[in-house]
């Protein structure tokens, strides 16, 4: 065995664990971030985009110019992230390597924590990732960012936040941020369909809301909505495949472009992990790069 090789089952064997404290609300992000990350890029961290604690967000980009963006007028397209922790947990700067995967691609990645239960319930979240977007399109030219090449991600919550706003252009208008503002969407994992009263996890932070079709971004799906690619691991016992599925049927018969892929054999968090190269037994960058490739070449297509 290479040294190369036995380096990465050592951290292979150690990705059980980390996936159980992931799960458990623990740090094992930061433990994989401090393993596997190359930290090489420029981020901009800890920038207020409102005036809560919470509402901050960090900019990842290429170190391809200087730092007040491309001195030649080019800019990169952009990726707003947003990450899980079911509405209650998470912290930006633990996502690191989300942004670092994409960095590599040529992409300014921002990732902005939010505002979470018990301190806020529906749609409160959901508003504050309308008020990244906001200033994302306000001031992301000043990193090498191209605000008309903007796209929106995220896993668990996080892609519930963004499908939202995809598909519900009442936040982003709310800003004063137009609905087509948005060229594309990629979800990973997201919760489009769930009923959140349910579940005792989730029933305090969507009680606040006047009916439950109104969390439900499956609802709000018209055929003004951006194109999107739903991935989604088959095993997953957290968040059920079934909600991507419900999402790529409102699209489809809405005539939105949507490409649904389901990985065998990939749960919850190992769907995340994917974004650390050493650790991907999925092509799910390739998956992610892909679709935004296609997003901006208006190509995409149902399948891989």
């Amino acid at each position: 065995m290479t040294l190369l090789r036995l380096t990465r089952a050592i951290k292979l064997a150690a990705v059980p664990a980390l996936i159980a404290s992931l799960l458990s609300g623990c740090s094992g992000l930061d433990t994989l971030n401090a393993m596997l990350l190359a930290q090489d890029h420029p981020v901009a961290a800890g920038i207020a985009y409102g005036p809560d604690a919470r509402q901050k967000l960090d900019v990842h980009r290429p170190a391809d110019g200087p730092a007040d963006g491309p001195a030649d007028g080019a800019a990169h397209p952009v990726v707003v992230f947003f990450y899980g922790g079911g509405w209650k947990g998470g912290e930006r700067g633990q996502y690191a390597f989300v942004a670092e995967a994409l960095v590599r691609h040529g992409y300014v990645v921002v990732v902005p924590d939010y505002r979470l239960y018990p301190a806020v319930q529906f749609p409160a979240f959901i508003e504050d990732g309308a008020k990244a977007v906001r200033w994302v399109r306000e001031n992301i030219r000043a990193y090498g960012g191209d605000p008309e090449r903007l796209f929106i991600a995220g896993h668990s919550a996080g892609a519930h936040l963004g499908a939202m706003l995809a598909v519900n252009g009442d936040y982003l208008r709310a800003e004063g941020v137009q609905p087509d503002s948005v060229k594309g969407f990629v979800g990973l994992a997201g919760p489009y369909a769930f009923d959140p009263s349910d579940y005792k996890s989730t029933r305090d932070i969507f009680a606040s809301a006047k009916h439950i079709r109104d969390t439900q971004p499956v609802n709000f799906v018209t055929p003004a909505a951006p194109p999107m690619a739903l991935l989604h691991g088959a095993g997953d016992g957290t968040v059920y495949p079934l909600n991507s599925q419900e999402l790529a049927k409102a699209l489809r018969k809405n005539s939105v472009p949507v490409r649904h892929i389901e990985y065998p054999e990939t749960g919850h968090i190992e769907i995340l992990l994917a974004f650390y190269p050493a650790l991907a037994g999925i092509p799910l960058i390739e998956d992610v790069v892909g679709a935004l490739q296609d997003f901006e070449g208006g190509s995409l297509s149902a399948r891989r």
